[in-house]
């Protein structure tokens, strides 16, 4: 990467409301509860300077930080960011734990600003300059999200969806697994066809997940994978023995060391999870390698948010499942440009960085 300086870091919180509010198994959320930065870099070499935005998304308990410590943390952190010099990523990674290493998101969202500024300078899309090729992206299909809710307003999501083009639809379970299993046959028949992705984040035991699997059977759904059914790696390690649907670890692994040895079917990557985008690609490689398939998702983030997991995504050559879906869950949409999106197929333009900005 080319030498630069850190002009300026700019933050503020970014918050819109979601359309639904987004339950999960620990907790919901009724708005995005993110930080966006802005970092103007300055080319040591030929003075040229790029504007790079980044999003970090934060959704207690799964992240460590809410929406106002990570932005206090970003403010507290600029007076040591101002007139850095970088010349490597690791030198990046260097200034950023030093800096936000105690605060993921906080972190994860100025790492995103400063690799969509690198990117600007150098012209390319983020995803080809981290791959260090020219070579455009094909289209992503991703799946979209349908929070814990009453059942009939799932099932009327889901149907909405299916007209929609979207086949693939990620369902939250994991508080009751009579309600999990109400909601299943709503959604089976207001969508016929559609493939299910559960998603428990950890709020079922062994016996329920394998109980919930064997009443999908029974309804003719589709289940094509089970993200963190359990709450555990040994009961992730367990289910996945006992279970050809492929198990999905995701809050079991927010860093490349929680990967090893573990005997699962793959990995959800999530940036602000893992507090950077390099790192999230990191763990996507080492899972590739052991032959692990590989999600790449989010935490209600909006479009710019979703964008730099695209790219993410992108620059692993696809993701085996992409969850790229939560700006479509907001009531308005702050940026434009990033992701073009023809149903359920995001495809990413030929723009540098990012190609997001503020609308």
């Amino acid at each position: 990467m080319r030498p630069v300086l850190v002009e300026s870091v700019v933050v503020r919180a970014l918050s819109v409301p979601t359309i639904d509010p987004f339950v999960i198994a620990t907790g919901q959320v009724q708005a995005t509860r993110s930080v966006l930065v802005q970092v103007v870099l300055d080319d040591v070499g030929d003075g040229r300077k790029a504007t790079g935005l980044g999003e970090g998304s934060c959704f207690p308990p799964v992240t460590r930080e809410d929406q106002p410590e990570a932005l206090s943390g970003v403010e507290r952190a600029i007076p040591s960011l101002l007139g850095a010099k970088v010349t490597s990523l690791l030198g990046l990674h260097t200034l950023l734990d030093g800096a936000l290493g105690h605060l993921p998101v906080a972190r994860a969202a100025v790492e995103v600003a400063c690799l969509d500024a690198l990117a600007r300078l150098d012209d390319a899309p983020l995803y080809q300059w981290l791959m260090g090729t020219d070579g455009a992206a094909p289209p992503q299909e991703t799946d979209v999200t349908i929070p814990i809710l009453p059942p009939e307003r799932m099932a009327a999501l889901a149907a909405e969806w299916w007209g929609r083009g979207f086949r693939a639809l990620k369902v939250k379970v994991g508080r009751h697994i009579e309600d999990d299993l109400r909601a299943l046959r709503a959604m089976t028949e207001a969508a016929p066809g559609a493939r299910f992705r559960p998603d428990a984040n950890g709020g079922l035991s062994v016996e329920e997940a394998l109980s919930f699997l064997s009443a999908a059977r029974t309804l003719g759904a589709h289940v094509e994978c089970f993200e963190q059914p359990c709450a555990t790696p040994a009961e992730l390690e367990e289910l996945a023995r006992r279970t050809e649907v492929p198990v999905i670890a995701d809050e079991s692994v927010k860093q490349a060391s929680e990967l090893e040895g573990l005997a699962v079917d793959g990995v959800n990557l999530k940036i602000a999870k893992s507090g950077s985008l390099l790192r999230a690609r990191d763990i996507g490689v080492q899972a590739r390698t052991r032959g692990q398939k590989v999600m790449v998702g989010g935490m209600v983030e909006t479009r710019l948010g979703m964008t730099a997991a695209a790219h993410l995504a992108a620059s692993l050559g696809g993701a085996d499942y992409a969850d790229l879906d939560t700006a479509f869950l907001l009531t308005g949409d702050p940026f434009v440009g990033g992701y073009v999106a023809n149903g359920a197929q995001l495809s990413l333009p030929n723009t540098p960085g990012l190609g997001v900005r503020i609308s």
